[in-house]
C-alpha cells in the first residue's frame, strides 16, 4: 500500500527527534495566490513575462504584516514536522522547474519557480517565528536535507528531461503532490498564522496545477491526479483561476 509523502516524513522526523526547525505568467512571480501560467500568451500559449519582482515584495510584506497579528502558539512535533517539510518541497518545485527550464526554454517553468520562491519565503517566515532548524540554510539547487525529497528531486528531474509533455506532467505531480500535503497540515494545526501560509500555498498551488493541465491539454495530452482526490482535482480544474488578495481566513474551504 503506498504510503503518502507526508506521512513517511512525519513518522521518520518524530522517530529520529530531529527538531530543535500573482500576476499571471511572470517572469520572477512571486505572491501567495495568483499563480501563474494563464491561458493566454505568447509563443503555444507558454505566457510571456510581465515583471512581477515587486508584486512578490508585496506580496511577503503583507504576510508578515499579517502574521505579525498573530500570536505563536506552542508546536507539537507534527506541526514542526509540517513546517519542516513544506520549506523543502516548495524549495522542491522551485528547483525541478528551474531545471527544466534550463531544459526547455519555455516561461511557464521559470515563471511558477518564481511564485515557488515566495512561498519558500512564506514558510522561512513560519520557521524564523518558532526558533526552527532551517533545512535550506544552505541553499543549494538540487540538494535536500530530507532524503525522500531528495530521491523524488532525481526522478522527476530526469523524467521532466525526457520530453516536453513528461516535463509538464512532472510540473503538475508536483503541484498534485503540494496540495495533498498542504491539505492535510492544515487540518492537522490549530495554529491560525500556520493556516494562513498553507491556505494561501495552497491557493497558489491550485493555480499553478490549472496552468501545467492546460498547458498539456495544449500538447493533447491529460494528467490523472495520483495525490489528491479525482472530485477534488475536477474542482480545481473546471473553476476559474484564483486571483485578488491573499487569503486572510485561516478556516478557508475551497
Amino acid at each position: 500500500m503506498k504510503k503518502t509523502l507526508i506521512a513517511l516524513i512525519i513518522s521518520t522526523a518524530l522517530i529520529a527527534g530531529v527538531f530543535a526547525s500573482g500576476s499571471a505568467e511572470s517572469s520572477k512571480t512571486g505572491g501567495y495566490g495568483r499563480g501563474n501560467g494563464t491561458q493566454q500568451g505568447q509563443g503555444r500559449g507558454y505566457g510571456r513575462g510581465v515583471n512581477a519582482e515587486n508584486n512578490g515584495a508585496i506580496q511577503r510584506e503583507n504576510m508578515e504584516t499579517l502574521l505579525a497579528s498573530y500570536k505563536p502558539k506552542t508546536l507539537d512535533d507534527e506541526e514542526k514536522a509540517g513546517i519542516l517539510l513544506m520549506r523543502e518541497e516548495e524549495k522542491l518545485a522551485r528547483d525541478v522547474y528551474n531545471a527544466l527550464y534550463e531544459k526547455w526554454n519555455i516561461p511557464v517553468f521559470r515563471n511558477i519557480a518564481g511564485a515557488e520562491q515566495t512561498h519558500m519565503d512564506a514558510v522561512g517566515m513560519l520557521i524564523e517565528r518558532y526558533n526552527l532548524t532551517d533545512p535550506v540554510s544552505r541553499d543549494i539547487p538540487g540538494k535536500f536535507d530530507n532524503p525522500e525529497l531528495q530521491k523524488l528531486y532525481n526522478s522527476l528531474t530526469v523524467e521532466g528531461k525526457e520530453s516536453l509533455e513528461n516535463a509538464l506532467r512532472v510540473g503538475a505531480t508536483v503541484e498534485d503532490l503540494d496540495i495533498s500535503d498542504l491539505k492535510k497540515l492544515i487540518a492537522k494545526t490549530d495554529n491560525d498564522d500556520i493556516k494562513i501560509v498553507y491556505q494561501n500555498l495552497e491557493k497558489g498551488s491550485r493555480n499553478h496545477l490549472r496552468s501545467f493541465v492546460y498547458q498539456l491539454k495544449r500538447e493533447g495530452a491529460n494528467y490523472s491526479p495520483q495525490y489528491i482526490s479525482k472530485e477534488y482535482y475536477n474542482k480545481i480544474i473546471t473553476t476559474d483561476r484564483e486571483t485578488g488578495r491573499m487569503i486572510e481566513d485561516p478556516n478557508f474551504e475551497f
